[in-house]
């Protein structure tokens, strides 16, 4: 029990260094002004033609950091700074968002698995724990209450899954972005390496989340099983 609460205590102060870092190098970013003075938003639309899509639509939304690709509706979501300010933060967000719409365009399997799962972890978050902790209330040396915490780790493990799946996508979606950007020679090697270091810690932030997640699943694994044998 203790040990579980180290591993948790040490992902939780991760978690929030790696996000404290990103934000400090998104500020750090935004600073650096583009020579081609091109916004978030035209870089979107670039990408988007320069790749035939032409279904795809770019818009602002509020928020800070609140950016993201949304496959249903076909639209490119960028933050109001990301989609009007012209700098290399701006652009990384906005071209690694396109990427996601790239990935959808050619069918990318692990956004299309993730796309899938996303039904199953909605019920997962709402059900998963409230499951597991009735089945050991119930008592793990019943069949019902056993039953029900193994159902509640099962959809726990959907959501666990889910976070690594979500791995992938998101450094693809960077390595387009970065390729791109150099391919159409859009940024200066100064600004392109900006670009690059803040997707990396962008994605860095997704890693820690799915290990957070595996240490949660295999904590409440070992719980359920314990209570099993007793």
């Amino acid at each position: 029990m203790n040990g579980y609460y180290i591993l948790i205590g040490a992902i939780t102060a991760l978690s929030a260094g790696v996000s404290q870092r990103l934000k400090s190098k998104f500020a750090k970013y935004s600073n650096l002004h583009l020579q081609n003075n091109l916004s978030g938003q035209e870089i979107a639309l670039k990408m988007l033609k320069a790749h035939g899509i032409h279904d795809v639509t770019v818009i602002s939304v509020p928020g800070q950091l609140t950016d993201h690709y949304n496959p249903s509706a076909k639209t490119v979501n960028l933050s109001e700074v990301v989609f009007s300010q012209r700098n290399a933060a701006a652009a990384a967000v906005a071209a690694h968002e396109v990427g996601h719409a790239v990935q959808h365009a050619t069918d990318y399997p692990f956004l299309t698995f993730r796309s899938q799962l996303v039904p199953l972890v909605g019920i997962s978050s709402r059900f998963s724990q409230v499951l597991i902790f009735g089945g050991l209330a119930l008592g793990a040396l019943s069949s019902l209450g056993f039953g029900v915490a193994v159902v509640g780790l099962i959809l726990m493990a959907v959501a666990t899954l889910f976070s690594f799946v979500t791995l992938p996508v998101e450094y693809d979606a960077s390595k387009r972005a970065l390729t791109w950007l150099e391919k159409e020679n859009l940024l200066s090697a100064d600004e392109h390496s900006a670009a690059s270091d803040a997707l990396k810690w962008a994605a860095r932030t997704y890693l820690v989340a799915a290990l957070g997640s595996l240490a949660n699943l295999l904590y409440f694994a070992f719980t359920i099983l314990k209570s099993r044998r007793r």
